[in-house]
């Protein structure tokens, strides 16, 4: 009834939400005024939404922020397209996308070979994402006839 919206984020980065914050969306921009956590998501107050009719217009909107100036951390549309390789120098394929797993976040590759990001080991300077996996993990599988 007040206009409180039900948000969720696609980012592990809660001050997105804090009072103040100004989102960006394709008409303009939202500013919170109150946020709390509801079942795995958030309630937001904006303080351009008064009223149920102004939230429900406001439903399926896509909202971004700023992006954080962070050194320590990955974007994956950052990581797109970036070479892999493991810590010998060998070539392990290109990133197509990054996928969601709840153990650890998929680099996909255009081979279709997955590499867990909890074998990162760095980000050169020149974009090459350096992974040391375990011995035998992009070994072929021996079709065997039976």
């Amino acid at each position: 009834m007040r206009g409180d919206v039900i948000v969720t984020l696609l980012t592990d980065r809660a001050e997105r939400l804090d009072v103040g914050t100004t989102l960006l969306h394709d008409g303009g921009e939202f500013k919170v005024v109150e946020a709390r956590p509801h079942q795995h998501r958030f309630l937001v107050k904006f303080a351009e939404l008064n009223g149920r009719e102004q939230a429900d217009g406001a439903r399926g909107t896509m909202l971004f922020a700023e992006p954080i100036d962070d050194p320590d951390v990955l974007w994956v549309h950052d990581l797109i397209g970036s070479t892999v390789v493991d810590t010998e120098g060998t070539h392990l394929g290109e990133v197509e996308t990054v996928e969601e797993n709840p153990a650890s976040d998929l680099l996909v590759l255009d081979d279709g070979g997955l590499v867990p990001l909890t074998f990162f080991v760095e980000r050169r300077d020149d974009g090459v994402i350096v992974v040391d996996p375990p011995v035998g993990l992009f070994d072929p599988i021996d079709a065997k006839a039976d």
